[in-house]
């Protein structure tokens, strides 16, 4: 479908979501949030996308927040409706999405958008990169899931102080918190994170749902991951990948799995 608000492009499997609002740094309001959630629901479908490289147009901004003018009148029942619905129709649908997303951080990834990059199942920043949750100087917090991730990714002191203190960190200091995995410079951002997932598609795609589905069983309360882990474990014996990987380990040859 035609998109106003992102871009996408498929190249060899790599499919490129482009958050494409410049003139408003990339901002998220509820139509960019239905298009996002449209573009994942296609791309989950598609047996033509392999992996989601998530952007944002530009280098100043992957995302720099969200659209404030949308909920600045909003009531107490307004706001908890408008939480829940994002974290349903995009963050906690990124999170559990059983293809990789892979967060390409471009400039600035505040409030809305550190909680979108968070989503995704790892971060890749430009050295340009500047990251926070200012929610706190606007009388607010967190509404898309940002209380949760940031502790998981940096512990919770950090993410307390980052929180409280409304306070932006640079790249570098993103890498030390363990908040992205890697930093390169920004004319090498999109290759250098299609590199990695060049290297994830050489994998089993089937195996490696499997896993998205056992780490993140990990972070829902009540469930026992470990017991996850061993039923998916369990199901990969029952895949044609399975026996594709194992038979290609055995002969000595690559493996060409049909789940891709």
């Amino acid at each position: 479908m035609e998109f106003e608000n992102i871009l996408t492009e498929n190249n060899d499997g790599i499919l490129q979501i482009t958050i494409n609002r410049p003139k408003k740094l990339n901002a998220l309001n509820r139509d960019t949030i239905e298009e996002l959630h449209q573009a994942f629901t296609e791309a989950k479908e598609d047996e033509e996308v392999k992996v989601i490289i998530l952007t944002g147009t530009g280098e100043k901004a992957f995302v720099a927040g969200a659209d404030i003018s949308e909920f600045a009148d909003f009531s107490p029942e307004e706001g908890r409706e408008l939480a829940a619905e994002g974290q349903a129709k995009l963050f906690d649908f990124v999170a559990n999405f059983p293809k990789p997303v892979i967060a390409a951080v471009n400039g600035f990834a505040l409030g809305g958008g550190l909680e979108l990059a968070m989503a995704a199942h790892f971060r890749i920043a430009s050295d340009n990169a500047k990251m926070g949750l200012p929610e706190t100087s606007l009388g607010v917090i967190p509404g898309y899931g940002g209380t949760q991730r940031l502790p998981q990714l940096v512990g919770k002191g950090r993410a307390m102080e980052m929180i409280m203190t409304a306070g932006m960190i640079d790249a570098n200091q993103a890498l030390q918190y363990n908040l992205v995995n890697h930093v390169c410079e920004p004319e090498e951002l999109i290759e250098f994170t299609e590199k990695i997932a060049g290297k994830i598609m050489k994998n089993s795609l089937v195996a490696i749902s499997a896993a998205i589905r056992a780490i993140n069983s990990n972070y829902e309360d009540g469930v026992n991951g470990y017991e996850v882990e061993i039923s998916e474990f369990g199901n990969s014996f029952g895949t044609e990948d399975f026996e594709e990987g194992t038979s290609a380990f055995l002969n000595k040859r690559k493996a060409d799995f049909p789940g891709n």
